[in-house]
């Protein structure tokens, strides 16, 4: 019996040494990948290596070659850089090398001539990309495959064109590389697929199945619900989103019913959480590489912000702006990545790594949007500083919402009225809102005073009015939230009057009875409600400019124009229009029996002792002057210091640009200035000659086409002339008018991004991982690119990650 035992555990390294794992060096791993020693891989058949394959290095002087990788990995790692493609990063100049009496550099067209053809921004040399993935330890073409090819003066050298001579034959390494390349990726001639071949009726049949979990998978992302739920067993009531959904769409399709859960094959479910997060992962794939398509090469801006998830970690988010070809201007989130810490470094790297990762180029980069912190914006440190030295034309602009939220707050504060009447405002809508008591007297309230004024005419009735509401809290990081509270707050202003007595005659303490009858002394004083309707105009004046800068197709000159209309019309309003406004706030006093000061009569502050009064006023000049005018003044000042863009030159040159007025700004001469002086790198000395000669052409055709006619903004004028093909014979304009839109407005998108985290990731859901949750944010966000995936690539590209064992082809 013992000889018996000792012959069943014999294995194959009883009889054959495994051969020692040859050590390989350090500098040549950048990557995440952890390669182990061989001998690890024979302790135990469990053990496997697991690789990232969305860290793979993409730099091919850089990355590991195939053979160091572990035997069982390689299939799948030659799938992946398969699905990635050869490294083209189209670079507007290459390194000049010197060749003899000449310099010469690399040549983004060979790309096209040559499709295998790979190219190392960091070694400036050429790679082949076939070679690379099935090239053994000693290499047949190792110029090509981990040395580099640098002789640029021997690619266009007819039949001796090292690339061609590379090629070779049929039967040459390079052409056996190529085809071993197809033979990967033709799943169906596998032997493991030949000898356990499936009936077609079997490999529709797995289809299907995969095809519901596809879809409920695409639903559930798309409406930001968990998948799994917390008992998922047979026996469970709830089996979570996931299951539920999956037999849901069962009983509607008797087919797939027969197909999926518990009569599916135990070994192809398609139902486990790693199932699950493949399928969403290929999805979130397939909209980065929809997103990278819209790019293609031109130029583009990145937006980032950060803020901290529910478990408390730094994430930060990228957004993508370009301009289509269509003409159209797009703003695409492109991912959010989870940083250790905020410092430029940190930030630059990690954006680089994105950018990277996606063949996107930093020398692409035409503008950065961030908000004022000092890790951003610093001037010889931040984070535009340290893009700027890697593109000198990577314009960096201070988020416009940001600037103007500093700008509302500040002034808000320098005016001791106006900050008071916050802080009341604040406490009122507190102590109304805050119990649900009192929160339903105020509905009750507001119910009865809306029908009353029905009743006596004094409001209409229709589809959609006479709603009832609640009382808006101000937030902290969006002004027009002061302006939604102090409308609701007009709106429902004897309602909270009405709740307010009912507190102070039945409130269940003293100190709320006081709170109340306090608050009630200040709704029904001259000052405040003078400061009510003094700051409901002002904001109703700023709250355009606020909300307009939340859109993602503003361009840099609409929206300077938006500040410059903002302050024109408050100089309006603070020239013309205060004694309209007292008499409406005189008119709601006497509607609410609330006295009114005589405006001739002497003006008493503080306390209203003669010692304490420094001037002789009256009350008509401290409400015109010492409020009114001092409130818009200092909102003026605070625009004016804050968007002081106006002086920039760039702004002045893009100006020249502008289709407003039938072309009243057109400048030829500023045009030109602007290509010369601000992105002298995307235009040639003879394509600079060419754009004076399109210019004159522009002035006497575009200005005059009646298609152009009645156009107020650039971005109208960009998708126009792509409308009517003029962008072709005026390619350079063209070009110049898409780099100006590509300058960042605001960075409300990110924030946008910021408030779908909140939903994906919640606190039941705190413990989801970080390209779990990238993946369902760039779904959920991007959810036009999302809702057109076809689910057949879907299928297709899970099949050719790795070796499944259901058929789907």
């Amino acid at each position: 019996m013992e000889t018996q035992g000792n012959k069943r555990r014999k294995t194959i390294f009883s009889f054959f040494k495994p051969r020692e794992p040859t050590s390989t060096s350090e500098e040549h791993s950048p990557s995440n990948i952890d390669i182990s020693n061989c001998n690890d891989q024979y302790s135990s058949k469990s053990q496997r290596v697991e690789i990232d394959v969305d860290s793979l290095e993409r730099d091919p002087s850089i990355r590991i070659p195939i053979w160091q990788h572990p035997v069982n990995q390689r299939d799948e790692i030659r799938r992946a850089y398969i699905k990635m493609g050869p490294y083209q990063p189209i670079m507007p100049v290459y390194p000049r090398t010197e060749s003899g009496q000449q310099y010469r550099r690399f040549q983004s067209s060979w790309f096209k001539q040559f499709s295998w053809l790979e190219y190392s921004p960091s070694k400036d040399a050429a790679f082949c990309f076939p070679c690379f993935l099935f090239e053994n330890k000693k290499a047949h073409y190792p110029t090509f495959t981990t040395e580099g090819f640098k002789s640029w003066k021997r690619v266009n050298d007819g039949s001796r064109c090292s690339f061609l001579l590379h090629t070779g034959g049929p039967t040459s390494p390079h052409n056996n590389a190529v085809n071993s390349i197809d033979a990967l990726m033709n799943l169906t001639q596998h032997i493991d697929k030949v000898m356990n071949v499936q009936t077609s009726e079997e490999v529709q049949k797995n289809r299907l199945r995969l095809m519901a979990t596809i879809e409920s998978i695409r639903w559930l992302s798309l409406q930001a619900c968990a998948f799994r739920g917390h008992d998922e067993s047979l026996s469970s009531n709830n089996c979570g989103n996931f299951i539920e959904m999956i037999r849901l769409i069962g009983r509607m399709n008797g087919s797939i019913d027969d197909v999926v859960l518990e009569k599916a094959p135990k070994n192809a479910k398609y139902t486990s959480p790693m199932i699950q997060k493949e399928i969403l992962h290929i999805m979130a794939n397939k909209v980065r590489n929809k997103i990278r398509e819209e790019i293609g090469d031109a130029k583009f801006c990145i937006l980032v912000d950060e803020a901290k998830d529910t478990s408390n970690k730094e994430q930060m988010a990228i957004v993508l702006r370009f301009v289509d070809v269509a003409g159209f201007l797009r703003e695409r989130f492109f991912a959010i990545v989870h940083v250790t810490d905020t410092t430029a470094l940190t930030l630059k790297k990690e954006i680089s790594d994105v950018l990277d990762r996606n063949n996107l180029q930093i020398s692409n980069m035409r503008g950065q949007g961030y908000d004022g912190a000092s890790n951003m914006s610093g001037a010889w440190n931040g984070l535009q500083a340290l893009f700027l030295r890697d593109c000198p034309y990577a314009y960096y602009v201070h988020c416009f919402a940001h600037r103007l939220q500093l700008a509302l707050v500040v002034a808000a504060e320098r005016e001791t009225s106006i900050w008071l009447f916050f802080s009341k405002l604040t406490s009122i809508v507190n102590l109304v809102s805050a119990s649900p008591k009192r929160h339903t007297e105020l509905r009750s309230a507001q119910a009865i005073e809306i029908a009353h004024m029905v009743a006596t005419g004094e409001r209409e009735t229709g589809r959609g009015c006479n709603q009832i509401g609640s009382l808006h809290r101000a937030g902290t990081t969006r002004w027009s939230s002061h302006f939604d509270s102090i409308c609701s707050l007009i709106d429902m202003y004897k309602a909270v009057i009405t709740v307010l007595e009912s507190m102070v005659n039945e409130g269940s303490s003293n100190s709320l009875r006081g709170e109340a009858s306090g608050s009630l002394i200040v709704m029904r004083s001259f000052d405040f409600i003078f400061i009510l309707y003094v700051m409901h105009k002002i904001m109703g004046i700023t709250d355009l400019l606020c909300r307009a800068l939340q859109h993602k197709s503003l361009d840099i000159l609409n929206a300077m124009d938006l500040v410059s209309s903002t302050k024109a019309l408050l100089q309006t309003l603070r020239e013309e229009g205060f004694d309209s406004l007292l008499m409406n706030v005189e008119s709601v006093c006497t509607e609410y029996d609330i006295e009114i000061p005589k405006m001739n009569a002497c003006y008493k502050g503080a306390t209203g002792r003669s010692c304490q009064q420094k001037d002789s006023i009256t009350f008509e000049h401290y409400y015109r002057v010492g409020i009114f005018k001092a409130a818009i003044d200092f909102q003026v000042t605070e625009l004016n210091s804050r968007f002081n863009d106006g002086a920039v030159e760039l702004l002045m040159l893009s100006s020249a640009l502008e289709p407003k007025d039938n072309f009243k700004l057109f400048n030829a001469g500023l045009i030109y200035s602007l290509a010369e002086k601000f992105y002298p790198g995307d235009f040639t000395a003879q394509e600079m000659h060419y754009l004076r000669s399109q210019l004159e052409h522009y002035k006497c055709d575009v200005l005059c086409h009646e298609s152009f006619q009645n156009i107020s903004t650039i971005s109208e004028l960009c998708q126009r002339l792509v409308e009517t093909n003029k962008s072709q014979n005026y390619n350079l304009i063209d070009r110049l008018i898409r780099l100006i839109l590509t300058l960042p407005v605001s960075t409300a998108t990110t924030e946008r991004s910021f408030s779908a985290m909140k939903l994906i990731k919640t606190a039941i859901r705190n413990k989801i991982e970080e390209d779990f949750l990238a993946d369902s944010m760039i779904v959920y966000i991007e959810r036009e690119l999302a809702e057109n995936i076809d689910s057949d690539s879907i299928i297709d590209e899970f099949y050719s990650l790795k070796n499944r064992r259901a058929q789907l082809q």
